[in-house]
């Protein structure tokens, strides 16, 4: 790895950019990156300039050596690239308004990262992740690609079988489990471990131990749990959950309460819009917060997306790898043998020994029975969706919408797929070749 640190953020004009870089700045010693460049398309052109003057004035107003640089040029921001992050969005958050509204005209869950929604964005997601590698593969072989794009376990599995890049998937649900004991317990995290087990928002925690004693049994019986701005916060039942014997992401109340999430989704459809349309809100004050000549810091309010401190897990991995500091963190890696009921190929969030070399998966200390079959059940629908994602085959896309375990008929998840598919045409060339 060369001296002269250089990092591409590839959908640089995301509202999350501030955070990675405030991340930089205060993990300069450990981390001495002094190049980053900020990749985006035309079409957010506005927003990188807007970030990307933020970020700016973040860097002068630290005092550190850091050079950040804009381009709409992808090619050449990566050449001689250490570390790429991707953070981006195919078809923006119109995209994704659609993909969280027309499941729910057919009673079925609309979410972006599961169920139909999830999918379509995958499919729009996929193509457009394996032509940056073709890139990366040319022009910085030797580069570590940290995927955040969502569903960001089946984007990382695609990479990682179609393409030589290194990539590790990351998600912000772990940090975000952390925090949460952390300010329960109120010790700081690094006195906190916890063991995770599952797929990309679909994980159970297996073992909490605070100052290594187990805290497991007293957390099963206390029934908040950690959640996130994007989910709604409907109590767990007690009795499932301690008989469960593992705490489940806050993700699989679409699969536990399926029926309750979609009653409060058409009721927040009324009320307030899709999760994406109070989004755009939000990311509209963001981008007028971020263009106030005075800011020079990320703003508090970044805090109430869904996907906060994910670049905080960006800067730990990377500052892992640079300094082979041999620490645990929660990735999405090949299985390899890890959960012995899924191929060896499939993506799987779990625990991490961070080296010089990459992650190392570490083993798992036990399953639930009960969560084995939903792993399963979903890993088959991701895995069918991912081939259908390459090779553009309708008839894929249709089995992987009908064994989801959120979608209840055949026929409707065609009818499902064929409006979904028409709506996002733009978007996925691979399904409209003729």
């Amino acid at each position: 790895m060369s001296k002269h640190l250089k990092v591409v953020v590839i959908g640089g004009g995301s509202s999350y950019t501030p955070e990675i870089i405030e991340g930089f700045i205060q993990n300069y010693e450990s981390f001495p990156v002094r190049e980053v460049v900020l990749v985006d398309i035309l079409e957010g052109q506005k927003k990188l300039n807007i970030v990307g003057n933020l970020a700016k004035r973040m860097v002068e107003k630290s005092g550190l050596p850091i050079q950040v640089q804009l381009t709409l040029d992808r090619r050449e921001a990566l050449v001689e690239a250490d570390f790429v992050t991707t953070q981006l969005r195919v078809g923006l958050l119109k995209a994704r308004i659609y993909d969280e509204k027309i499941p729910l005209k057919y009673g079925v869950i609309g979410q972006e990262t599961t169920g139909p929604g999830g999918m379509m964005k995958a499919f729009r997601t996929i193509p457009v992740l394996l032509d940056i590698c073709k890139d990366i593969e040319e022009l910085c072989p030797d580069a570590w690609l940290f995927n955040f794009t969502n569903p960001a376990g089946m984007v990382t599995e695609a990479i990682l079988k179609h393409t030589k890049v290194k990539s590790v998937g990351l998600c912000n649900s772990p940090i975000a489990a952390y925090k949460w004991l952390s300010g329960l317990y109120q010790i700081p995290a690094r006195d906190i471990y916890c063991e995770f087990v599952g797929l990309n928002h679909l994980h159970w925690i297996t073992q909490v131990k605070v100052h290594g004693v187990d805290k497991l049994e007293e957390l099963l019986n206390n029934r908040d749990g950690y959640s996130a701005k994007n989910v709604p916060q409907f109590e767990w039942n007690a009795e499932f959950v301690r008989s469960l014997g593992a705490i489940p992401s806050y993700y699989l109340k679409y699969f536990y309460l399926t029926k309750e999430l979609l009653e409060e989704q058409l009721l927040l459809l009324d009320q307030e819009g899709t999760r994406a349309e109070v989004v755009k809100r939000l990311e509209d004050e963001l981008f007028e917060l971020y263009q106030d000549p005075n800011l020079s810091e990320k703003p508090k309010q970044l805090e109430q997306r869904g996907g906060a401190y994910y670049s905080e897990a960006a800067v730990h991995l990377m500052k892992s790898i640079y300094n082979d500091t041999r620490d645990i963190q929660t990735l999405n890696v090949q299985n390899q043998g890890i959960l012995d009921f899924l191929p060896a190929d499939a993506c799987i969030e779990v625990n991490c020994v961070v080296t010089s070399h990459g992650p190392i998966p570490l083993p798992v200390s036990h399953i639930p029975t009960a969560a084995k079959g939903l792993i399963l059940a979903v890993k088959s629908y991701e895995q069918i969706a991912i081939e259908a994602a390459v090779t553009g085959d309708r008839g894929l896309a249709l089995q992987a919408l009908a064994i989801h375990p959120l979608v209840p008929s055949v026929n409707e998840a065609e009818h499902m797929l064929n409006e979904m598919m028409q709506q996002h045409q733009l978007y996925l060339p691979q399904f409209f070749k003729s």
